[in-house]
């Protein structure tokens, strides 16, 4: 899989696209939840990571934000523990 493969476009509300690299897909109490990285960066920055839940309506994927902190922190826990062996992660929050 090439590099090219795990970006993402992503449309935001006022039109701009915004790149991302797919990271993981994280299953959680029955919702699945897309980690990303934003690759919009400087090489001298580290990317943010952003958590979406995915939901698909008549076959069509959409990436909803997901406002409940409690949830964005499980899925990030469990984002670590599946990719501690590829991935050197600082105590920080999403």
């Amino acid at each position: 899989m090439s590099e090219q493969d795990n970006i993402i476009i992503l449309t935001a509300e006022d039109g701009t696209e915004v790149e991302f690299e797919f990271l993981d897909l994280v299953p959680y109490e029955g919702k699945e939840y897309i980690v990303m990285l934003s690759a919009d960066v400087d090489s001298d920055e580290d990317g943010e990571v952003v958590i979406l839940e995915l939901s698909n309506h008549d076959e069509v994927e959409e990436y909803r934000p997901v406002m409940d902190e409690d949830v964005l922190k499980k899925v990030f826990d469990i984002f670590k523990e599946r990719m501690s062996d590829e991935y050197n992660f600082e105590d920080e929050d999403v």
